[in-house]
C-alpha cells in the first residue's frame, strides 16, 4: 500500500490540501475550497448533517434565501480568548468544532482521490495567529490541533506558512539562494528569511537555513474591514442621529458600525440584546431608511454578499484606475464610484503597518535588502497594487516571483515530511 502525507493550508478566506506521495516524492494532487459554513435555515431530517462547506456552502447560502447561518473567516476567532461557542439550532460549536468542518471536508476529498484513510498531517500556521501574544497564539494552536483530531487525524505536526511557501518556490530554483519569503493573506502577513538549495529538497534538516520568521496581524480582511468602515458603513446608518431625551439629538454609537466591518464579529452578531438596541435607534431616529439598511443586513445575514461586492472591487483595482462599488439587495442599494487613488487612501494605514513591520523585521535580525537574492511572494493579498509597490520600493534590485496564490504553501508544507523525524 502506497504512504501518504497531507500538507493543510486552512486559511482565512481559501483551505488547501496537497497529497504527498512518500514513495515517489511528489505531490499527486491539491485540492482547494474556500473556507465557507453554511447552516441551513431549518433542519432537514432526511440529511446527514445541518451544513455544507466551500463552494456549495455559498450555493446554498443564496438558495435558502440567506436566512441560515453562513460562517466565514472562521481562521479569525482561533486566537479570540472572548469566542468560547455559538449555538446554531441549539447545538454548541466552539472554535475547534467549526475549523473541524472545514478540515473534516479537505480530507475527505483527498482520501476518496488515494482510496485511503491518512491520517498523518503538516498544518501550516501563521507566525503569529495573533501579533506576538503568547497566550493567544498558545490557544489558537491547541484549538488548530483539537479540530484535526476531530477531523481524524492521529499524527499531526505544525509548520509557519511561509516555510511551507519557501519550501514549494523551492522546488523551482536551480541554485542556492538566500530568499525573503512574504505570505500575505486573508488574516496574516508573514515574513520567513532562509537559505534555498535546491539539493536540500526533503533533507531531513533544515533548522540551520531558516533564518528569521516573523509576523504581523493584518492581511486582506484588514483592508476590505478599512473599506467597509470608509465606503459601506454610511449606506448602513453611521452618520444616524436619534432624538434621545426631548430635544437631544445624538448620533448613533459607532461601535455598531465597527461590528459589520469585521467578519469575527459579523458572524455572531446577533444577539437578542443587540438587536433590541438597533431597534430603539431605528425608532428614535424617525425610521432613517439608511439606518433600515443595518436592521436588513442583520436580520437578513446578507453580510457575506456585501464582502462578495467589496473582494470584486478591489480585484478589480488590482487591473484598472477605478471600479465601482455596487450593491443591490432587498432595498439596499449602492452604486459608488471607487478610485484607485482612493482605495490606496482607505488601505493607507495598513499598508504602512506592513512596511514598518518589514522594517522592524530585518533591522532585529540584521537583514540587509542588498543580502537578499530573491523575493517570493504568495497569497491572494500580494495582488494588491499597494503591497506590489510596497516591495518593488524595498527591493528595487529584485524581481517580484509569486507561485501559485492559493496552493503554494499547502504543496510546501506537504515537502515538511522531515518534521516527522
Amino acid at each position: 500500500m502506497k504512504r501518504f502525507l497531507y500538507g493543510i493550508d486552512f486559511g482565512t478566506t481559501n483551505s488547501a490540501l496537497a497529497i504527498f506521495d512518500e514513495d515517489s516524492k511528489e505531490i499527486h494532487s491539491t485540492i482547494i475550497i474556500p473556507s465557507l459554513i453554511y447552516f441551513y435555515h431549518q433542519l432537514d431530517a432526511g440529511k446527514d448533517k445541518n451544513y455544507v462547506v466551500g463552494e456549495e456552502a455559498i450555493e446554498a447560502y443564496l438558495k435558502d434565501g440567506m436566512k441560515g447561518r453562513f460562517i466565514k473567516s472562521i481562521k479569525q476567532i482561533l486566537s479570540r480568548s472572548s469566542f468560547t461557542e455559538t449555538r446554531i439550532h441549539n447545538k454548541r460549536y466552539n472554535a475547534s468544532d467549526l475549523v473541524a468542518i472545514i478540515l473534516k471536508e479537505l480530507k475527505a476529498k483527498a482520501d476518496e482521490l488515494i482510496g485511503q484513510d491518512c491520517k498523518r498531517a503538516i498544518i501550516g500556521r501563521p507566525v503569529f495567529f495573533n501579533d506576538d501574544n503568547v497566550q493567544k497564539d498558545t490557544l489558537a494552536q491547541n484549538r488548530l490541533d483539537k479540530a484535526a483530531a476531530l477531523a481524524g487525524f492521529d499524527e499531526v505536526r505544525f509548520q509557519f506558512e511561509p516555510i511551507g511557501a519557501a519550501f514549494a518556490y523551492e522546488k523551482t530554483l536551480s541554485k542556492k539562494e538566500k530568499v525573503l519569503v512574504a505570505d500575505l493573506g486573508g488574516g496574516t502577513t508573514d515574513f520567513t528569511c532562509l537559505v534555498l538549495d535546491p539539493e536540500k529538497v526533503g533533507s531531513k534538516d533544515r533548522k540551520n537555513d531558516i533564518m528569521a520568521t516573523g509576523g504581523i496581524y493584518i492581511g486582506g480582511d484588514s483592508f476590505d474591514s478599512a473599506f467597509m468602515w470608509e465606503k459601506g458603513t454610511p449606506y448602513f446608518g453611521k452618520h444616524t442621529t436619534y432624538e434621545a431625551t426631548r430635544g437631544k439629538v445624538l448620533t448613533v454609537p459607532k461601535s455598531l458600525f465597527v461590528n459589520i466591518c469585521s467578519w469575527e464579529q459579523m458572524n455572531f452578531f446577533n444577539g437578542q440584546r443587540i438587536k433590541k438596541d438597533i431597534e430603539d435607534y431605528y425608532y428614535y431616529s424617525g425610521n432613517d431608511p439608511q439606518f433600515k439598511n443595518l436592521i436588513t443586513l442583520i436580520e437578513n445575514n446578507l453580510g457575506y454578499s456585501v464582502f462578495q461586492a467589496i473582494e470584486k472591487t478591489k480585484i478589480e483595482l488590482s487591473n484598472t484606475v477605478t471600479s465601482k462599488f455596487s450593491y443591490h439587495q432587498m432595498d439596499i442599494k449602492i452604486d459608488e464610484e471607487i478610485s484607485l487613488a482612493g482605495y490606496e487612501q482607505i488601505i493607507k494605514r495598513d499598508v504602512d503597518r506592513i512596511a514598518a513591520y518589514l522594517n522592524e523585521f530585518m533591522l532585529q535580525n540584521n537583514i540587509e535588502a542588498k543580502d537578499i537574492d530573491s523575493l517570493f511572494l504568495t497569497g491572494g493579498t500580494s495582488m494588491v497594487g499597494s503591497i506590489q509597490q510596497l516591495f518593488k520600493e524595498k527591493f528595487p534590485h529584485l524581481k517580484l516571483n509569486s507561485g501559485d496564490n492559493f496552493k503554494s504553501v499547502a504543496k510546501g508544507l506537504a515537502y515538511s515530511g522531515y518534521l516527522f523525524g
